[in-house]
Parts: structure tokens; sequence; C-alpha cells
């Protein structure tokens, strides 16, 4: 498993972390470790999806992300 910090623009309330959070938990090959107002942590099977479609599902969810660091 690989890990990825996350910067979330556009997050405000604990039902923004929710909304992250059930979008990163769709994902196959996702564990999420962590979400919190404006950043995520996760653990991820690159075999099963990459940084970007993780990045892609939070923009879905109506927030914008990018990779930490």
């Amino acid at each position: 498993m690989h890990k990825i910090e996350l910067e979330i623009e556009g997050m405000s309330c604990e039902h923004c972390v929710a909304a992250v959070t059930e979008a990163l938990d769709e994902l196959p090959g996702v564990s999420v470790e962590a979400v919190r107002v404006g950043e995520a942590r996760v653990s991820y099977d690159p075999n099963q999806v990459s940084p970007d479609q993780i990045a892609l599902a939070v923009e879905d969810a109506g927030y914008a992300a990018h990779r930490k660091g």
C-alpha cells in the first residue's frame, strides 16, 4: 500500500468531511486514514487506483484537491 496526502480546497464543515470521506471510501483499493477540513490522508493499492483518480474522486464530490508536498 502507498500513502498519499491531499490538500483540499472548499471544505468548511463536518458535512464536507463526510462527503469527501464517502467519495474516497467508494474507490477500490483505497483505505481512508483521516479526513479533516482542508486535507485527507489515504493508503491505496497502486494496482487498483492512481493518485490522479483519488484526487478526481474528491473533485467529483465538489472540492479542489491536489497532492501535498
